[in-house]
């Protein structure tokens, strides 16, 4: 699809590094946007046989290029969370985390703007297994694909809550990350929506750089000394790229990153007019992704976290003769607390325990570790999540299925399936849990989420 991009955007751009205003028109009259995904570490699968040979995303470690864009809701692994369609640019990120801090150490992260889920869920794969990550969205509506999303990735130290940035602001250096993935312009989107180039405007550029300031501000005291500060938008506005970086720079004692890459990436290193604060541009002319721009800062100042308010919880520790029902169900020697919420029964990290009652004291928890089920008559019903966990004991019955079979089942639907086991079980698809179904002799109970299951046909 050819469109014209606003006059006012290009020549805002002019003289800025790496930009070709001639090729930066050209990608856009033609655009054919890369399709690329990251791969699970917690729920390996032969990606090559599944997709043929593939080409590495050069910066991340588990990200492919797909040859084409598949009907993903059409693949049972995407629905396992084996992957997460993430565009290119945005794994960016990766490289920004590995170079600033220890990953190797117990840390508190913030993902503040986190739906639909691509960053948090990556952020989840590169923590340790001891670190705190916190999924905020504050747009109310789009929580629930958040949910979705960090449910399907399998990890049990994250927290999913629904909050503006000023009630974060108040855990006082609490976090040692923090990434503000901002609202912006999304003029970096264009190729892939072009509808948006009809509401691009520069008031809508200011608009967007006021809001962007505001959540900053109102962030940055939960960073802790010598924390870092990830921002990032999708726009290629300077007003919203380095003019903000400068403007961090002259409102708080921040210290610019510099993050390496290679010449072979074509990523742009830019440098704020003021500060020369270091910032990362990706412009679809000189690689493989969509407009992306990302800079990363230390904090100079800041002291010892405050001691957070506890107040009473609505959760509570679960009875020792329900935890023994419950603990067959999980891989042996797991350091996790279980409690239980409005019925339902949740497990969580055992280190992580003053953390969880910090944050949902002080915070709208939505979601906390992986929901595990409920106790009715003696026996535990699982929950979906329980399912594509990391937590599941790998002595629970699993049977695999083909890929129709699979979709039967995505879609909620009877799958025939001969089988001599009474009982739960799990459903697999190359190799991946896919979820639970329930063998009552002749019948199958499918137990799969009526709200996730696939309403749309195959075209044929």
């Amino acid at each position: 699809m050819k469109f014209t991009l606003p006059a006012a955007l290009l020549d805002s751009l002019e003289g800025l590094d790496g930009f070709d205003r001639e090729s930066f028109c050209r990608i856009h009259e033609h655009p054919e946007p890369a399709t690329s995904i990251r791969l699970n570490p917690l729920k390996p699968f032969d990606v090559f046989r599944e997709y043929g040979e593939l080409e590495p995303i050069p910066w991340s470690r588990s990200g492919y290029y797909l040859p084409e864009r598949p009907s993903f809701i059409f693949d049972p692994l995407w629905h396992a969370g084996a992957y997460y369609a993430q565009e290119a640019s945005g794994m960016f990120l990766e490289q920004c985390v590995q170079q600033s801090i220890d990953l190797s150490a117990s840390l508190r992260a913030l993902d503040l703007c986190a739906a639909p889920g691509g960053k948090s869920t990556l952020l989840q794969s590169l923590l340790s297994e001891d670190s705190l990550l916190v999924s905020n969205e504050v747009i109310k509506s789009r929580a629930p694909i958040l949910e979705e999303n960090m449910s399907r990735w399998g990890g049990v130290n994250n927290l999913v809550v629904h909050n503006d940035p000023r009630d974060l602001g108040r855990m006082i250096n609490y976090f040692d990350l923090i990434l503000v993935d901002a609202p912006c312009s999304g003029s970096g989107l264009f190729r892939k929506d072009p509808a948006a180039v009809g509401e691009w405007s520069p008031d809508a550029v200011q608009l967007c750089c006021a809001r962007q300031r505001r959540i900053l501000s109102d962030i940055y005291p939960a960073l802790k000394k010598e924390g870092l500060l990830i921002y990032s938008t999708c726009s290629y506005s300077i007003a919203e790229n380095e003019d903000i970086a400068d403007w961090l720079c002259d409102s708080f004692d921040l210290l610019p990153v510099r993050i390496d890459t290679r010449a072979s990436w074509n990523i742009t290193e830019t440098k704020s007019r003021k500060h020369e604060a270091f910032g990362y541009r990706f412009f679809p002319d000189k690689l493989k992704g969509e407009g992306f721009y990302i800079a990363c800062f230390k904090k100079e100042d800041g002291g010892r976290p405050e001691r957070l308010t506890y107040k009473k919880h609505k959760w509570s520790g679960l009875p020792a003769k329900e935890e023994a029902i419950v603990r067959p169900w999980l891989r042996e020697g797991l350091s996790v607390n279980m409690y239980v919420l409005d019925g339902e029964i949740f497990a969580f990290p055992a280190a992580l325990e003053q953390d969880l009652a910090a944050v949902s004291a002080n915070l709208y928890l939505k979601k906390a570790g992986v929901r595990i089920g409920k106790i009715a008559q003696g026996e535990l019903v699982p929950n979906h999540e329980l399912a594509l966990s990391a937590l599941l004991n790998k002595k629970n019955v699993v049977i695999p299925l083909k890929k129709e079979q699979a979709l039967q089942y995505l879609r909620k639907e009877t799958v025939t399936i001969n089988t001599e086991h009474r009982g739960w079980a799990i459903i697999q698809y190359e190799g991946v849990n896919l979820g639970w179904i329930k063998v009552l002799g002749s019948r199958i109970n499918n137990y799969y989420p009526k709200e996730w299951r696939i309403l749309k046909e195959v075209k044929k």
